[in-house]
């Protein structure tokens, strides 16, 4: 699906991920959007993914609320977007509805459960999170400012600087594969090799 990477990821910033399961999953407080292949193929495993569900949300009609937008970076080029409940234990109030209690997603759940990757129904933008594509559709970050310091972010402040690409490794190697990110890794050590960062917490 996405084949290139914005140069922002080549760089070392002083950042680590949030430690989940302390961020309660703050990430799933409004839900996200699935390409439209990606909630058919959803459909298509329901009995795979109903029992790592509350009772109250087996009901797969309602599992998306209506919503559907136009997506150039998708495989169907249309997005659904998944139900939000009101939630009032979860950061900001809310929760999509296949966060369990156990700050699990149900549907990453299912595919471990069902000997598949984790993610095999994991939608592509929950994957992505906290990186996002640019205006080209290339995989990029926001600014480390914009993320550490926000109460709900997927990142932290870290004291030494790191790659981004080894910060990201799991998410690039899945969505690029290993040949293009390992190539991705070369370029980066050639184009910045390590060295103090201006950024980097004393």
């Amino acid at each position: 699906m996405i084949k290139q990477v914005n140069p922002r990821l080549l760089m070392r910033e002083p950042l680590q991920r949030c430690g989940w399961p302390q961020c309660q999953a703050a990430c799933c407080a409004y839900g996200v959007w699935l390409d439209e292949a990606e909630w058919r193929d959803i459909l298509a495993h329901v009995n795979l993914i109903l029992p790592y569900l509350p009772i109250e949300r087996r009901d797969p009609v309602r599992w998306v609320d209506g919503r559907c937008e136009e997506d150039p970076f998708v495989p169907s080029g249309r997005v659904v977007h998944t139900r939000v409940y009101p939630d009032p234990t979860h950061y900001a109030g809310s929760a999509c509805v296949f966060l369990r209690s156990d700050y699990k997603c149900a549907l990453q759940v299912a595919g471990e459960a069902a000997g598949y990757h984790p993610w095999r129904f994991k939608p592509f933008y929950c994957i992505l999170h906290p990186l996002d594509l640019d205006e080209e559709g290339r995989i990029t970050l926001d600014e480390a400012a914009l993320l550490a310091e926000e109460a709900a972010s997927c990142l932290r402040w870290a004291e030494k600087a790191q790659p981004l690409l080894d910060l990201f490794a799991e998410e690039l190697r899945y969505l690029l594969g290993d040949a293009a990110y390992e190539a991705l890794r070369e370029r980066s050590v050639s184009a910045h090799p390590p060295q103090k960062s201006s950024h980097e917490r004393i």
